[in-house]
């Protein structure tokens, strides 16, 4: 393959992975005569310097990349021609935000047999406790089980600033080599915070007003409403648990004790509201309608951030009601 898109919401990764394909064929980033750097402006004014470049070889010998950065939809003409005519000396990678599964620009890349999409999506769950423990082991530093959940938490966003934010952690640990919760509430903090988190207390907080602020936030920072359903619905799924171990005879405190990860120290306290707000069969309810919201725009053409806003909106009103 020696075409790539690589597109997606966490900008970090996206930068990261960008990277990473262009040491494939120039170890040094900033060589001037091996790479050339374009923005989806640049292609605008002049589609045909695509071409020109992937047909003129690097000055110094080697082989020679082709960067383009912010790419849109726009432009998809120009690749679909460009893809067309064969393989490119050069290698081509063009970066993108999210894009959609119907996208005309992924598809062009995806259906090519020279070129491939590459998505770079936040990391969870096991991809992100894959990077912090690799970034602890490099160090030679140990983690405990509290802060180690604590980092699963709060981090994963953005893998640029998962990675920035670990490396503040290991020159803040220094020479003692074990990470400890304290740690983590001492280095990390609300650095880290994200802007799901606060989307996310809104709507199981039933405040409307606030989750409206949010949302137009959010939406200018382009992330995905299918994140923010996603964000929504993980809550939902730990509340739930946490109602259910309370019905057993846990404590509040001692349930959010036992999720995996646990209750973050300075999420507990709303926490413990959306457990006084929610029961098992409101949960149940507002979970089907971020289901379908999710599904809507996945595949009805329907503009994805009034699918998700508005559901948000109508889950954050159940919280209010019985």
């Amino acid at each position: 393959m020696r075409s790539l898109l690589v597109y997606g919401p966490d900008q970090g990764l996206l930068r990261e992975r960008a990277e990473l394909l262009v040491r494939t064929e120039a170890e040094d980033l900033q060589d001037p005569f091996r790479i050339v750097e374009l923005s989806g402006n640049d292609l605008k004014e002049d589609p045909a310097r695509l071409a020109d470049e992937a047909n003129t070889f690097a000055l110094t010998g080697g082989g020679k990349v082709i960067r383009i950065r912010d790419v849109t939809e726009s432009l998809t003409n120009v690749f679909k021609e460009f893809l067309g005519r064969g393989k490119s000396n050069a290698l081509l990678i063009v970066e993108a935000g999210n894009l959609k599964p119907r996208s005309a620009l992924r598809k062009v890349f995806e259906e090519s047999e020279n070129a491939a999409a590459v998505p770079c999506y936040a990391d969870e769950g096991a991809d992100l406790g894959k990077i912090i423990n690799e970034t602890f082991e490099k160090h030679g530093i140990s983690v405990s089980p509290d802060a180690f959940s604590g980092l699963l938490e709060l981090l994963g966003s953005d893998r640029l600033v998962t990675r920035s934010e670990l490396e503040k952690l290991v020159l803040y640990i220094g020479p003692s080599k074990n990470v400890t919760i304290a740690d983590v509430q001492a280095c990390i903090g609300d650095s880290a915070a994200t802007s799901l988190d606060n989307v996310v207390k809104a709507v199981f907080s039933g405040n409307q007003e606030a989750l409206d602020k949010e949302l137009s936030r959010v939406f200018l920072e382009g992330m995905p409403p299918i994140s923010m359903l996603r964000a929504a619905a993980r809550h939902m799924q730990r509340l739930h648990l946490a109602i259910s171990l309370v019905a057993k005879g846990y404590t509040k405190s001692q349930a959010m004790k036992a999720l995996r990860p646990p209750v973050f120290y300075k999420n507990e306290d709303s926490f413990k509201n959306h457990m006084r707000l929610w029961n098992s069969k409101k949960i149940s309810k507002a979970l089907t309608l971020i289901t379908k919201a999710e599904l809507d725009c996945k595949t009805t053409g329907m503009p994805e951030q009034a699918v998700c806003g508005r559901t948000l909106m109508r889950v954050a009103q159940a919280s209010r009601h019985p």
